[in-house]
Formats: structure tokens, C-alpha cells, sequence
């Protein structure tokens, strides 16, 4: 327990930050869609756009996913909306496969380009508020898609109040200027490198 002087010193130092976080606040008025990117070599870029799709069906507000370069694995997060939550969010997967598997550029860019055309229709539909485009950056570092293309899009002719998330590594300078906010996990440590495979519910 503390002492009353502590705690009057704590109460009077909690009003004077609690004024000064009041005066910040009232300075913040604008609203609008944000693209956002989630980036580097540490884990948690998708979970994080993951997580922020679970706080827009809470909200009850209309989102998508469109998963490039996965495809072909099966992930917590694609059975649990789509078996549970298909009418709130929409779930389009576009890839085949880490390019490593597929061995197949020609069928990777067609499957990116794919999800491309998929994610500007679903960004443009006024019901929906708010769309994860999971590893869209690997399909941009390895010039799947051309990066001008996607940052002229978003750019232009994104609605004004939609919010779109953008994962994956590396992501392209272009990419992070446009973003209203930027994100880059860094590895600290990881138990892949002490020979730990991939377990679920942690990675897929």
C-alpha cells in the first residue's frame, strides 16, 4: 500500500498528464481511411492486420482479405473467417504458394495480378470499409505487381474513409511514403533459428 504522500504525489502528477493529454486530443479532428504497411523481418505483420479485422467485425463494420503468395496454406485465420465469419468479411486468396514451392514465376505473377484486380474491387466497394492485403509486399519485391500501379491506385482513387493494411517484408520505399502509417517488426529473437518449426496457432 502506499503512503498518502505518495499517492497525493501520483494523483497530482496523473491530473497534470491527464490536462496535457486533454489539450493534445482536442488538436486531433480529422478522420479518414489510412493506408497502412506493416513491414520487416520480425514476426507478427500479418497477425497484426489479422487482429485489426477481428476489431472491425466487433465494430460491425463490412471488410476483406486478400492473402497473395500463401495460397496453398492452410492458416488459422482464413478457416476461422471463413467458416465463421464469411458474411462480415470476405476472403480471397490469390496465391499459390511461397515462391519457393511453386517454382513457377509466370504462375505467380498471374496469381498476384489476379488478386490485384480482386483487391481494387473490393477497395472501390462502398460497403466495405476496410481491406488486409497479407503479403502483397513480397508480390511487389519480386515485381510481380508494379509498385507505381498499386501506389497510384491507392493514391487516387481509394474512398476517402476505407482503411487498407498492407503486409510482407521488404516493402517498397514508394509504398512507405504514400502510408499514413508505417510499421516494422524487428527480430529479436526467434525459435525457427534453434531449429523449431512452425506451430500452429502461433505461425499459421
Amino acid at each position: 500500500m502506499s503512503d498518502p504522500e505518495t499517492s497525493a504525489r501520483h494523483n497530482a502528477k496523473m491530473k497534470k498528464i491527464k490536462s496535457a493529454r486533454d489539450k493534445i486530443m482536442e488538436t486531433k479532428t480529422v478522420e479518414k481511411g489510412l493506408i497502412m504497411v506493416h513491414t520487416g523481418a520480425g514476426k507478427g505483420k500479418s497477425s497484426s492486420g489479422f487482429g485489426m479485422i477481428m476489431r472491425c467485425i466487433a465494430h460491425g463494420m463490412p471488410c476483406a482479405v486478400v492473402q497473395f503468395i500463401k495460397g496453398n496454406w492452410v492458416t488459422g485465420e482464413r478457416e476461422f473467417l471463413r467458416g465463421r465469419f464469411a458474411a462480415e468479411c470476405r476472403f480471397v486468396v490469390s496465391g499459390e504458394g511461397f515462391t519457393w514451392d511453386t517454382q513457377d514465376r509466370d504462375r505467380d505473377i498471374a496469381a498476384a495480378q489476379s488478386g490485384w484486380e480482386q483487391a481494387k474491387a473490393l477497395i472501390r466497394d462502398p460497403e466495405i470499409r476496410f481491406v488486409l492485403l497479407d503479403e502483397i509486399n513480397i508480390a511487389l519485391r519480386y515485381d510481380y505487381l508494379a509498385v507505381d500501379e498499386v501506389v497510384a491506385f491507392l493514391r487516387d482513387e481509394k474512398p476517402e474513409m476505407t482503411h487498407v493494411v498492407l503486409t510482407g517484408r521488404n516493402a517498397k520505399p514508394e509504398l512507405i511514403e504514400l502510408a499514413d502509417l508505417v510499421t516494422e517488426m524487428t527480430e529479436i529473437k526467434h525459435p525457427f533459428k534453434a531449429g523449431v518449426k512452425a506451430q500452429k496457432g502461433v505461425e499459421f
